[in-house]
């Protein structure tokens, strides 16, 4: 009898974390574990060719080679760029800093 690989699949959303156990015959893909899941199903907005995924918090390829006892994950794309977010947030420190020391100087 073929080996089997226990997997685990999360796809993390807003207000909950969905986990699904799968078991799968050794030499299975990423790809194999995101289809035996059911979460590409109940989950629409999960698209193979934009989502990114990961074995253990390491981006892999849907062909990725997997082990017995991997973690997949599924990646939502980001709402805003970090960068551009700590950007934002440099620029409104610069202009309150600015503000408060022209007080300073007028009182």
């Amino acid at each position: 009898m073929a080996e089997m690989l226990n997997v685990e699949v999360f796809y993390a959303l807003s207000g909950k974390q969905e986990v699904v156990r799968v078991k799968l015959p050794t030499g299975a893909t990423l790809q194999q574990a995101l289809d035996a899941s059911g979460l590409l199903v109940k989950h629409p907005e999960i698209d193979v060719k934009k989502n990114k995924f990961g074995i253990w918090n390491k981006l892999s390829k849907p062909e990725a080679a997997l082990r017995d006892q991997d973690r997949v994950e599924i990646y939502r794309p980001l709402i805003a760029d970090p960068k551009e977010v700590r950007k934002q947030r440099a620029a409104e420190g610069k202009v309150m800093k600015k503000g408060a020391g022209e007080s300073d100087a007028e009182g």
